[in-house]
């Protein structure tokens, strides 16, 4: 009839829409991958061949962590020093992540000797690195434990070496990569740890909001203990500074957003910056270039140095200073040396030659002058007309250079403030702004020249109103496709501009801002800088750029705004005075797939698994009313619709926003929602559980098709090795099947739960490609299409088998085709724990904790039984029934339940599959 028309006509189209999924996906991957800044960091290199020395720990500590050891970083002399042990510095901690070495710790220590040999070792750091035998803990969390109780020891066993000297320690400061900063302030939550052990906290690309892949348990499950301690007892860590440094869109391993520490903990001890807004850095890098980059090892080694006390020689203990430390060189560094209470009050020498100027603009080139001047701006004219002076000096030294001054009546000043330190570094040039009224007492503003000989700078100022240089531009909306959409022309007379992107203020919008700039002389001219400033969170990029030119900055964000803000992004633009500025942003269509990847990745294995479930719940529906299997592509085509999952979690979702729903929710002690929690997290996205779904029925088809053809392609050449034997019918249960059972049940036990699925999932593919070669083989003598109803008569009759035999056997195939589609998925995410243990063989052959052990052995019996089973068994069962409806309720609850613990999706495919077993035995 009309249906089978339809049902015939779709998959025409089919591969041809999933095709275009698929392409879209590729897309994000490669703009994700691919697309961003090359990689502006510079190599760190030694002097001096490193050396690791080992330090030798307690016996008690050694046997408990066989796998895990301590070294100290030393190069050349330095090294030979402290062969004996006897240290006098200051320790730091290296923590490698995730299938890091403890070798990463080279970068920062060869730095560190370098700067203690500029102040002749008047103070030095002793960088110390624990050897995690490169474990991937971002796969498996069962060893983070393990970890964080090993660094407590090595902590005791640091402040040993020190003795009790003058100047001995008695905290330690740790540098932790990765997943390295997560052990760190999870030192915290041990009971026995003393909170005053560790005094600064660095972390380099630490996911701290929630792991990348919730691959088991116990990843989770650290991940809630740390951050609730932290939430919980932030008394605790009063006296702890956290830095908290993130890669940029370079890292696509962990986003920045990760990066961010939990707001609640209080503000002046926490702080996070993405390594694109650390001033003399401006570099995105990648998640392990950021180990090495050479401009942020040495911001950090900069601020460590500045971090010292000069009475105890160790870093210092008051929280205020730390923070103003980390706040100037990796916030705003104001071109000056740090300085913990700048005196207010200079005087200003008065042999040079003042010049007072009237004008609002003003610019002055320096080249060889041999005498120093004043440069006086009175302020009492200027106040009525503008609101705002803004200053620039491309001399990048550290002296100070521009003052304010109290007296009106003289022409010259004696006593006056210091502005440089409101001064702000660029990569170019260091720049003032100052808004006039909150300087109200002063009179003049002094710039000062000093005699420069061979140098040549230049240096500007000038006054404005505010209103007259801040312009709009309206961001493009996410669903317009049109190109170019808002356009804005500057003619610049002035120095500086501010665009303010307005609505653009959400995780999801990507797009890219271009900015031609026209000039009308053809002289040299300093470069401008362009600086995308987004005022909730320290993620600033700064791009210099030649003038003329056309340059493109891609705008997107790490972190949506938070709710009680109603501030815009800006675009900086301090620009060269006689240029003409076109600037135009655009939004490409595929960037929000991009987006999309970058923030929801980790759920993919959820959507595919979930439409090859209700697929598979279509099939067995089908064998009920029919008798007859379809085929995997054909019936993703029509079971695997959005409407029938997606509804139901949105309506739970808005019922967890009321708190009567909440507690009956509780009350049944359910788990939370997770897309309610990532709500909660900021990374929701419009529509984003609709495309994914949609993804995921791309990915799932595209599989499906993959498994039946390499299915064919292997059973084929098995014929051709083998001569095939007559199919024969036999028991479910047999002993030796029995035996199969119990001996992968030990395998389980007493090593690994992931090894005995894996086992079990090749003899299953053996076996399926017996079944596939059984029917491929048969159909030759026949010449009966595999589809052919039961009681077509069979051209050949051959006493071999007959053709109601072979429409069983391709029905079973197929069948199987989907289970093993399914059980790839868990295979899949199983693989994790499966690695770690391989890699850990030589320590322990046990792995432990397991997260699958109890699992597996469920699994191994369910398919050693559906191994062998065939649609037959299943057609007359009572059972069928309840077993084509369970997949729909599973999936949705593995959409609702499963997104952010991906450990629970083999156990909703478990329970299926569980009752397809029961379905062949009543």
């Amino acid at each position: 009839g009309a249906m089978g028309r339809v049902g015939r006509r779709l998959p025409a189209l089919a591969p041809l829409f999933y095709g275009a999924l698929a392409a879209l996906v590729l897309l994000g991957v490669r703009d994700v991958l691919f697309l961003y800044e090359e990689n502006r960091c510079s190599m760190t290199y030694m002097y001096e061949y490193p050396e690791y020395l080992k330090i030798k720990l307690p016996k008690k500590t050694a046997k408990r962590y066989p796998a895990y050891e301590l070294y100290l970083y030393g190069e050349g002399n330095y090294a030979e020093e402290n062969k004996n042990l006897l240290l006098t510095g200051i320790p730091v901690l290296f923590l490698p992540g995730n299938a890091g070495s403890y070798k990463q710790v080279r970068s920062l220590g060869s730095i560190a000797l370098r700067k203690a040999e500029d102040v002749d070792f008047k103070y030095h750091f002793n960088f110390f690195s624990v050897n995690f035998n490169e474990e991937l803990v971002a796969l498996y969390g069962g060893s983070l434990q393990r970890q964080t109780k090993f660094v407590h020891e090595c902590i005791k066993v640091i402040l040993k070496l020190y003795g009790d000297g003058e100047f001995a320690p008695t905290s330690v400061a740790i540098v932790g990569h990765s997943m390295g900063g997560l052990v760190a302030r999870a030192l915290l939550t041990l009971k026995s740890f003393k909170p005053e052990l560790i005094n600064l906290l660095i972390t380099q690309a630490t996911p701290h909001v929630a792991p990348v892949m919730p691959l088991d348990r116990y990843l989770t499950d650290f991940y809630t203990a740390v951050n609730n301690h932290w939430m919980l007892k932030a008394q605790d860590l009063r006296n702890l500074t956290t830095l908290s440094v993130a890669g940029g869109f370079r890292d696509y391993q962990v986003r920045s957003g990760l990066a961010f520490l939990p707001r609640l903990s209080q503000q002046d001890s926490a702080l996070s910056v993405v390594s694109s807004a650390v001033p003399r850095a401006w570099a995105s890098t990648d998640h392990l270039s950021i180990v090495w980059c050479k401009e942020l090892i040495l911001a950090t080694i900069r601020a460590l140095f500045d971090l010292i006390d000069e009475n105890t020689r160790q870093i210092t203990e008051d929280p205020k200073k730390r923070m103003s430390v980390l706040n100037h060189h990796f916030v705003r560094h104001p071109a000056k040396i740090f300085e913990e209470s700048p005196e207010v009050f200079t005087e200003l020498p008065g042999i040079f030659m003042w010049i007072t100027v009237k004008a609002s603009k003003w610019t002055y080139s320096v080249y060889n002058d041999s005498d120093g001047k004043y440069f006086t701006f009175p302020l009492t004219n200027h106040r009525k007309s503008y609101s705002h002076v803004y200053c620039e000096n491309s001399m990048l030294d550290t002296s100070s250079w521009i003052y304010g001054c109290m007296n009106s009546n003289s022409s010259m000043c004696l006593e006056a403030t210091d502005l440089s330190w409101r001064a702000e570094l660029l990569p170019t040039t260091k720049v003032v702004m100052l808004k006039l009224q909150d300087y109200p007492s002063l009179s003049h503003i002094v710039i000062q020249v000093p005699t420069a000989v061979g140098n040549k700078y230049t240096l500007g100022c000038e006054f404005f109103k505010e209103d007259s240089r801040t312009v709009q531009l309206p961001v493009t909306h996410l669903f317009s496709v049109g190109l170019s959409s808002s356009k804005i022309l500057l003619n610049s007379t002035g120095l500086l501009y501010n665009i303010q992107l307005q609505h653009f203020n959400q995780i999801y919008q990507a797009f890219k801002i271009y900015i031609e700039s026209h000039c009308q002389s053809l002289k040299e001219r300093k470069p401008s800088v362009y600086r995308l400033h987004i005022p909730w969170s320290h993620e600033d990029s700064i791009i210099v750029a030649k003038v003329p030119s056309l340059t493109e900055i891609s705008a997107k964000l790490h972190i949506a705004r938070p709710q009680n803000d109603s501030r815009a992004p800006e675009l900086n633009i301090y620009s060269s005075s006689d240029c003409q500025y076109e600037v135009s942003n655009t939004v490409l269509f595929y960037s929000y797939f991009a987006l999309l990847l970058r923030f929801h990745a980790g759920a993919f294995p959820v959507y595919i698994v979930s439409n090859i479930l209700l697929t598979y719940g279509g099939q067995l529906s089908t064998l009920r009313s029919t008798g007859q299997c379809s085929d995997f592509a054909l019936e993703l085509v029509r079971t695997a619709k959005p409407y029938k999952v997606e509804p139901l979690i949105s309506i739970v979702v808005f019922l967890q926003g009321f708190n009567w729903f909440r507690e009956i929710w509780e009350s049944l002690s359910l788990p939370e929602v997770d897309a309610a929690v990532l709500s909660s997290q900021d990374v929701w996205f419009p529509l984003v559980s609709l495309i994914l779904f949609l993804f995921g029925t791309g990915i799932a088809y595209w599989s499906g098709v993959f498994f039946s053809t390499s299915l064919r392609l292997f059973s084929s050449l098995w014929l051709i090795l083998i001569r095939p034997t007559v199919l024969q019918k036999d028991k479910l249960i047999t002993p030796r099947r029995l035996c199969g059972v119990l001996s992968l049940a030990l395998v389980s036990w007493t090593t690994c739960g992931a090894f005995a699925v894996f086992l079990i999932y090749l003899q299953y593919l053996f076996k399926d490609s017996d079944h596939s070669k059984e029917t491929s083989q048969n159909s030759t003598v026949h010449t009966v299409k595999p589809q052919s109803s039961m009681d077509s008569v069979p051209e050949a009759s051959q006493p071999l088998a007959n053709s109601t035999t072979i429409a069983e056997a391709v029905n079973s195939l197929k069948m199987h085709v989907t289970i093993l589609n399914l059980f790839t998925w868990i295979v899949l995410l199983n693989l994790p724990s499966l690695i770690y243990w391989l890699k850990n063989l030589r320590y322990n052959v046990r792995l432990d904790p397991d997260p699958c052990r109890s699992t597996a052995i469920i699994i191994i019996c369910i398919l050693e039984i559906l191994m062998n089973s065939s649609t037959s068994e299943v057609k007359s069962s009572k059972l069928l029934k309840i077993a084509a409806k369970v997949p729909l309720p599973l999936s949705v609850a593995m959409l609702a339940f499963g997104r952010m613990h991906l450990y629970r999706v083999p156990h909703f495919v478990t329970f299926s599959l569980l009752l397809h077993v029961l379905c062949c035995v009543v």
